[in-house]
């Protein structure tokens, strides 16, 4: 691709992945949490709980957990989606821009030579080269 090209697919990746970002973020509803409830993971005894059942290990895995489910959600959402276009948009020009790191190989490979000579026919001698 010429470098011209592959700048204007760039921008025409970002612009669309900042766009359909833009329309999350705007049409986002806010996170609602029980309200009896609330978010389970700032109540002391949920906590004690897990570590009960599973140790520190359980307690760090169910905040992960939460933090990953909290970046789908609400306004977050958008933010995730405009970081994953960048991603993607460079990942694209890295490829884009370097054809001849993913050509295939034009020539092959020369046959290995055999270490052991040939049998030659009963009688005759072996010539040492």
């Amino acid at each position: 691709m010429s470098p011209r090209a592959i700048n204007q697919v760039t921008g025409l990746l970002l612009a669309s992945g900042w766009g359909a970002a833009l329309i999350v973020y705007l049409t986002a509803k806010p996170v609602v949490f029980d309200p009896l409830i609330g978010n389970p993971l700032t109540s002391k005894k949920y906590l004690h709980e897990l570590r009960v059942m599973g140790g520190k290990a359980n307690v760090a895995f169910a905040e992960f957990e939460a933090w990953l489910a909290s970046l789908w959600q609400g306004e977050t959402r958008a933010v995730t989606v405009a970081v994953i276009v960048v991603i993607v948009t460079l990942a694209f020009r890295f490829v884009a821009a370097r054809p001849d790191l993913y050509a295939p190989i034009a020539e092959p490979l020369p046959a290995p030579k055999p270490s052991v000579p040939e049998p030659k026919a009963p009688g005759t001698r072996i010539e040492p080269e």
